[in-house]
């Protein structure tokens, strides 16, 4: 049994390495080093900084993370470099949740395989959770956010982006979505080769523009994110493995069904503890609605499975701290829990 369970723990971290680290990772821990050393940090303060308008810089935190297909490991760099770039904690959390709970990619699967009323539904509390979040993350840790006001205030906003930089920016985004985006079936390798050619051309374009200065910088940004959360995500995906393998799966026949709040809550946990890559939460949950899971609860776990999962938990504790994670896990929790029980109250 022993054995087993360490076995399922070792086989997630290899289909975890196998699939997701060169043509997901990679290009989103180069796209959160270019953004710190690339991105005027004035300019990202004026637009998403602690010190700009909660309205407008959440609007844009949420509107912009529908076009960025990641799961929710892969969010914590983009989602960091913002942060670390100069954006405020309530912006830089929204990034971290819609970007892996409700982006366009996922949003059209999931209208495929579980209907239109479940997309919107999805859409639609995702956006309010993330506004709920973003105020939360902003309230809590307002004081930290003072300092950060007060540097906003003295900026003058400028230039986001200089037209070279901008060009390598939308090559890098490129490179992180087109895998995804292109090649929605078929053997892996196709993805690789997506990758490869998008990865070839970020290459060629950063030698032409950027001196040696100006790559060593971005290198040793990407190699901080690297360092800091890479580990954490192994660690996090072996635990999830283990769960899995424990997990039996009478238990989620017998306790997610209805839509009461004690079967939202449980599977908003499962789901928050979970790792599902973008887009495999549609079929699973699929699976389960077959077998009698209630809409209320696969409504929670289509936000909470690719939104959270145990080594986002971990590595947002490695980047942003302990505090800022536990308040976040915490208030997704609850907010998925009552999304769940409501929607499957009132609207399914």
């Amino acid at each position: 049994m022993l054995a087993e369970v360490i076995r399922g723990g070792f086989l997630a971290v290899i289909d975890y390495v196998a699939l997701h680290v060169l043509t997901c990772l990679i290009p989103a821990f180069l796209l959160a080093g270019a953004l710190v050393t690339f991105v005027s940090r004035e300019a990202i303060m004026a637009r998403l900084g602690a010190a700009a308008s909660k309205t407008r810089s959440f609007s844009t935190a949420a509107g912009a993370s529908f076009f960025v297909a990641v799961c929710s490991c892969t969010v914590i760099p983009v989602s960091s470099g913002l942060y670390f770039g100069g954006a405020g904690v309530g912006a830089a959390f929204i990034v971290l949740w819609v970007a892996p709970a409700a982006n366009l990619l996922a949003l059209i699967y999931t209208g495929s395989i579980l209907g239109p009323g479940m997309v919107w539904a999805r859409v639609v509390t995702a956006l309010l959770m993330a506004f709920a979040v973003g105020w939360t993350m902003t309230l809590v840790f307002r004081r930290e956010e003072a300092a950060r006001t007060v540097m906003g205030a003295l900026q003058s906003g400028g230039r986001l982006l200089s037209p070279v930089d901008t060009g390598l920016l939308a090559l890098l985004l490129v490179s992180l979505l087109a895998p995804n985006y292109l090649v929605r079936s078929g053997p892996y390798a196709q993805k690789v080769v997506v990758w490869a050619v998008t990865s070839a051309a970020v290459a060629a374009y950063a030698l032409w523009t950027k001196s040696r200065a100006d790559l060593r910088r971005w290198m040793d940004e990407t190699w901080w994110f690297v360092r800091i959360i890479f580990p954490l995500l192994l660690a996090g995906v072996f635990v999830v493995g283990v769960i899995g393998a424990l997990l039996p799966r009478e238990w989620i026949e017998t306790y997610l069904g209805g839509s009461g709040l004690r079967a939202s809550f449980l599977a908003t946990l499962l789901g928050s503890i979970s790792y599902f890559a973008t887009m495999t939460e549609a079929p699973f949950v699929h699976t389960l609605l077959g077998l009698g899971m209630g809409k209320g609860p696969a409504l929670a776990l289509l936000l909470t499975g690719p939104g959270l999962s145990l080594p986002n938990w971990l590595a947002i504790a490695r980047v942003f701290g302990a505090r800022k994670a536990a308040v976040y896990v915490v208030t997704i929790v609850i907010l998925g829990t009552l999304a769940g029980w409501l929607a499957g109250v009132f609207v399914f």
